[in-house]
C-alpha cells in the first residue's frame, strides 16, 4: 500500500483527477477500449468534475460502478445517476456506462445478465474506490449476508449482498474483480477513516473488506 497525504481536500481532489487521466490515457496508448469503475457516494464528486474536463479519447472508455443500491436511476440514492451527472458530462460524455441495475424486484434475477454485460471490459484498467468507516469497499460490508463468497477467490464477477445498515439490497463487484484491476486508487478524507485504514491493516478481510485490496493500492487522504 502507498499512502499519499495532501494539505487539504481541493488539492487532493484536483490531483486525483489529474493522475487518474494520465493513466486513463496512459492505458488508451496500448488498448483499443479501456475500462474505468468508480465508486458511488458523494465524496468522489469533485473528481469526477475535474476529470470529465480532461482531454482524453472519452468514446474508447468504458465507465462503471464500483457497486450499486437496488434502485432506479431517477432515485436520489442511485450510484448511477451520481456517475452520470457528475462524470459522464463535458468531454466524459462520450464514454459508455455499463449499469448494474435492471429493473427486476431482485437483484438475484439480473445478475448472470449484469455480469454477462461487464465481463468483456474487465480486468478493470483503472479502478477508484471509496471506503467506510466500517472498512467496507464497494458492497462488500463486514456482516454482510454473503461477504465469505465475495471474497473468495472464485467468487463470480457480481454479487448481490444485503447488509445490516445498508438498506436497500446491492449489486457489487466481488473482491477478486476489484483485486485484479491494473490501478487501484482509494479515496478517503477525515481522521475517522484513516484511523479505519490503519486499524484495517491488522484485520482480516472478513473483518475489514478493504483488506482485500491493500496490497496493491494508493490511499489518497486528506483531513
Amino acid at each position: 500500500m502507498e499512502l499519499v497525504e495532501y494539505p487539504d481536500r481541493e488539492l487532493m481532489m484536483i490531483s486525483l483527477a489529474d493522475r487518474l487521466g494520465s493513466e486513463l490515457a496512459t492505458a488508451l496508448r496500448g488498448k483499443e477500449r479501456v475500462s474505468f469503475c468508480v465508486p458511488g457516494g458523494t465524496t468522489p464528486g469533485p473528481v469526477f468534475d475535474t476529470l470529465s474536463g480532461i482531454g482524453i479519447d472519452w468514446a474508447r472508455v468504458t465507465v462503471f460502478p464500483s457497486d450499486e443500491r437496488w434502485v432506479p436511476e431517477t432515485h436520489d440514492r442511485s450510484n448511477a445517476r451520481l456517475v452520470r451527472r457528475r462524470l459522464l458530462t463535458g468531454r466524459a460524455a462520450a464514454a459508455s456506462f455499463v449499469p448494474f441495475y435492471a429493473g427486476t424486484p431482485e437483484p438475484e434475477a439480473a445478475i448472470e445478465a449484469l455480469a454477462e454485460a461487464l465481463s468483456p471490459h474487465l480486468p478493470i484498467d483503472v479502478l477508484l474506490l471509496g471506503m467506510g468507516a466500517d472498512m467496507h469497499i464497494a458492497s462488500l460490508f463486514p456482516g454482510a449476508d454473503r461477504l465469505a463468497e465475495a471474497l473468495a477467490p472464485d467468487a463470480p464477477v457480481l454479487m448481490a449482498l444485503r447488509a445490516p445498515g445498508a438498506g436497500e439490497p446491492r449489486v457489487s463487484l466481488t473482491a477478486r474483480v476489484l483485486a485484479d484491476a491494473m490501478t487501484c486508487h482509494i479515496l478517503i478524507t477525515g481522521q475517522d477513516k484513516r484511523a479505519a485504514l490503519d486499524r484495517a491493516q491488522g484485520l482480516s478481510p472478513e473483518e475489514a473488506p478493504v483488506k482485500a485490496v491493500l496490497a496493491n493500492a494508493t490511499v489518497h487522504w486528506a483531513e
